[in-house]
């Protein structure tokens, strides 16, 4: 809870005082404020809700979810809510640019959330995040971090480090969709539990330890494959209407000529 005050506390301050004395912009969109603070909400219904408390003691299914919160549903918020402006200081440093462009190319954010996704749960460390307050920590923040910038080559507002074009976003999306398949499958399909944490957690809601973990793989799998089909879609869309909008400004262009 301290580094999620922390993270909001120095946003707002960027967007407010550090704005204002260093003319970093005339104003600031309240939508981008929205969408960043909205994200800042998505991780504290997921770290300080009854969900945590599921997640921490008793379901596997219900820590899917909470990571699918935490990977697939805020980090893209807090991107879109980040203005421009208020990066574009942190990457004058020549070096500072080249690493922030080697993080966010779209093949190292691919591979190191997914990665960093898939190490996560190995049985021996998952089963230790679960005992240790610290691990469990390190486990979100290293999530949290990666999905960033597995999202930035689809959300990213700054110019110099820029989003894919609208075709290269729908074969990026549909890579994503499947890249967590092997995860899935040995979850999914295992034939007795692979979590002894949740071997030896009370059981509610009549789930058995076995039945928990599947239900967990398929959230995690479905839910997001449901979630990327939509984004596919609105991407084409928008593509479509850009297409369109080409289309059509070089018929005018071919008629006034």
């Amino acid at each position: 809870m301290a580094g999620l005050a922390l993270l909001l506390g120095v946003y707002l301050v960027g967007v407010g005082p550090l704005r204002e004395r260093y003319k970093l912009a005339d104003h600031v969109d309240p939508r981008q404020l929205a969408t960043f603070c909205a994200g800042i909400v998505v991780i504290f219904f997921a770290l300080a809700s009854p969900l945590h408390v599921l997640s921490e003691r008793f379901l596997f299914s219900m820590h899917m979810s909470q990571h699918v919160l935490l990977t697939l549903i805020a980090p893209p918020l807090l991107v879109l809510g980040t203005p421009d402006w208020l990066i574009r200081p942190l990457l004058r440093p020549n070096w500072s640019f080249r690493v922030a462009r080697v993080l966010t190319h779209p093949v190292t954010a691919f591979a190191a959330f997914n990665v960093v996704f898939s190490v996560w749960h190995i049985p021996a460390l998952y089963n230790t995040s679960l005992n240790s307050e610290a691990v469990h920590a390190l486990e979100h923040i290293m999530m949290v971090g990666t999905a960033v910038l597995m999202w930035w080559p689809l959300t990213s507002n700054l110019p110099e480090l820029p989003r894919l074009d609208y075709p290269f976003q729908m074969g990026y999306i549909f890579i994503l969709s499947i890249a967590q398949i092997i995860v899935f499958a040995i979850i999914t399909f295992a034939k007795e539990p692979l979590y002894d944490f949740y071997v030896q957690a009370p059981r509610i809601w009549s789930l058995s330890p076995l039945l928990d973990q599947q239900l967990g793989g398929i959230i995690m799998k479905v839910g997001s494959g449901i979630y990327f089909l939509v984004l596919l879609i609105v991407i084409f869309y928008k593509w479509f209407n850009q297409e369109e909008a080409v289309r059509k400004l070089d018929s005018e262009r071919t008629i006034r000529q």
